[in-house]
């Protein structure tokens, strides 16, 4: 199975995902050597994931999206609200919608764009688990919100990072882990895309 893994970060929600032939598309080169080193088989792409999506949709089988969150997540609105912090107003994002729309009119096989819950309503309805919004062309069970604090994540996200990520030289690597999906969720996504959540339920 071809997969393509966008904004694919240090490989989060990659981690427990087995027999596929993984494309994994991230613009920073340092990040992308670490991701290399997690999953020495993957084909890494160093580039723009938003315009790699366009011109090579239709080489895979499956394709996960996770473009930028920061100008959709609550925080980033409760700090909107808190000038005197010296944040500076921003414009949502809208890449992350032009990915939805271009996904579900183009694209043949399954896909899913994940993103953090934002502090406005969603201009496409996604399906919402535990700390993310899913939107996709398959059924994902809905879940409550869980709050997610960058320090418990960072003890959730131990079986991504190895004993020597600490000492790579790349600045924020707390953030670079929090934005990492966690590997379970990811497995249950890739699941859920193709039944095998629901064919386990079935035969309980």
């Amino acid at each position: 199975m071809k997969v393509l893994n966008l904004y694919a970060g240090i490989g989060g929600n990659r981690k427990l995902w087995s027999g596929v032939d993984c494309t994994a598309v991230e613009i920073d080169e340092k990040i992308a050597r670490i991701y290399q080193k997690f999953f020495p088989y993957d084909r890494i792409v160093i580039s723009d994931a938003h315009e790699y999506l366009l011109g090579h949709y239709d080489e895979y089988d499956f394709i996960w999206s996770s473009p930028p969150c920061q100008t959709h997540s609550r925080i980033n609105n409760l700090n909107y609200i808190k000038k005197e912090q010296g944040q500076v107003p921003k414009y949502p994002d809208m890449r992350l919608y032009e990915e939805i729309v271009f996904l579900q009119h183009w694209f043949k096989g399954k896909w899913v764009v994940e993103n953090v819950i934002g502090y406005y309503e969603p201009l496409l309805k996604p399906f919402r688990y535990k700390s993310h919004y899913f939107w996709s062309n398959f059924v994902i069970p809905n879940t409550k919100d869980v709050k997610r604090y960058i320090r418990a994540h960072l003890c959730d996200m131990k079986n991504v990072v190895d004993k020597d990520f600490m000492s790579i030289d790349i600045k924020n690597k707390e953030q670079i882990i929090n934005n990492c999906v966690e590997p379970k969720i990811g497995k249950y996504i890739f699941d859920c895309a193709f039944k095998l959540v629901q064919k386990r339920v079935v035969e309980g």
